[in-house]
């Protein structure tokens, strides 16, 4: 299989794309600066943050918080003093304070309050996802549109931030092509979540799924490339190893499979890829490829979650599960690069202030 295509290839392709979904200009890098993404040390959280900073030009210095009792029980605008409030077992937020801190987390908010005012409002402070308190109090947020977030300082985007871009694309192609080259095209990917507090993943679902995958090589003669995460659970992992036996494919399954895990050469080498519903940030991911992206429904949901979907169904980025291959390049989700756009311009407005005394 050749590299992926390039942005200019990947985005003429679609003959309706919207106008409002222009691919973003590039983001000029940030001057070398002290940049601190706090986190509770969640990987799905962390990684937007991390993303946005990548975008921003930035090799940030994680932070990651652990919060004593009573205050992780309590609302965070009940917290006296958020960084008292920090134990030993996390890391320390304390001088000299970053230019830019880039926080996300319920437990993460008002420690990233408490750092801007105690550098007397130097430290540019971002808000990754809908904040547990008033916005405003941020320099920036960036909030997915299905949680309706709302603010002049307030960047709207649709789902969720990733670490996803077409040199990370690239290097995984060039660093998976011995595990997949020697499988048929058309390559399809399938990125297999899990039970959630909003979600179930129940045999049956997986058994669909599996029936679903060998009905589309039948028709097809694809191949998959196929990865699941620790919440697909050892059942569901085991019906999709069953059903594709006969059929060219790769799995890898979390905590079981040895090696590194192949999630970003499947999607750099993917023509099409298939994503569980359960997922935001999977789904965004995908949808950064370029790539058409089918979403297998799962039992239970939520409202913002069927708003997600939605949205990139409006947007000719993904459709529901049915077996068929698209054949298409489609326009990739480009929304890390489009928010750190809007995020720089409000950093060098600040940063201006802070010059002009």
């Amino acid at each position: 299989m050749s590299a992926p295509e390039s942005p200019q290839r990947t985005t003429a392709a679609p003959a309706a794309r919207k106008p409002t979904r222009h691919r973003p200009a590039p983001v000029s890098p940030v001057p070398a600066r002290i940049c601190w993404v706090v986190s509770e040390g969640m990987a799905g959280t962390e990684n937007q943050c991390l993303g946005l900073a990548e975008a921003l030009g930035f090799r940030p210095e994680v932070k990651r918080i652990k919060v004593r009792a009573p205050w992780r029980w309590l609302p965070p605008k009940l917290w006296p003093r958020p960084l008292a409030a920090l134990t030993r077992a996390g890391d320390r937020l304390a001088p000299p304070w970053p230019d830019v801190l880039i926080a996300s987390g319920r437990k993460a908010a008002a420690p990233a309050l408490a750092v801007r005012k105690a550098s007397a409002g130097a430290t540019f402070t971002v808000f990754v996802q809908a904040p547990p308190v008033d916005p405003a109090g941020f320099d920036a947020v960036v909030a997915p549109r299905h949680d309706a977030v709302a603010g002049r300082n307030v960047v709207q985007v649709v789902g969720a931030l990733t670490r996803v871009t077409r040199k990370r694309l690239d290097d995984a192609h060039r660093r998976f092509q011995p595990l997949v080259r020697h499988l048929p095209h058309p390559r399809v990917a399938v990125l297999v979540g899990g039970s959630s507090k909003t979600h179930r993943l129940t045999g049956d679902t997986a058994q669909r799924l599996a029936d679903g995958l060998t009905a589309m090589h039948a028709a097809t003669g694809c191949s998959f490339l196929v990865t699941t995460s620790r919440r697909t659970g050892p059942g569901n992992a085991k019906r999709l190893r069953q059903a594709l036996a006969g059929v060219p494919h790769v799995f890898h399954e979390a905590g079981a499979s040895p090696g590194e895990n192949p999630y970003f050469g499947f999607l750099a080498h993917a023509e099409e890829i298939v994503v569980t519903a359960d997922s935001v940030t999977m789904a965004c991911e995908a949808a950064t490829t370029g790539r058409p992206v089918q979403v297998v429904a799962l039992q239970g949901g939520k409202p913002k979650f069927d708003r997600f979907h939605a949205q990139v169904r409006d947007l000719g980025i993904a459709r529901p599960f049915d077996g068929t291959l698209a054949g298409r390049a489609v326009a990739p989700l480009d929304e890390t690069r489009r928010a750190a756009g809007k995020v720089k311009a409000w950093l060098d407005k600040h940063r201006a202030k802070l010059a002009s005394g």
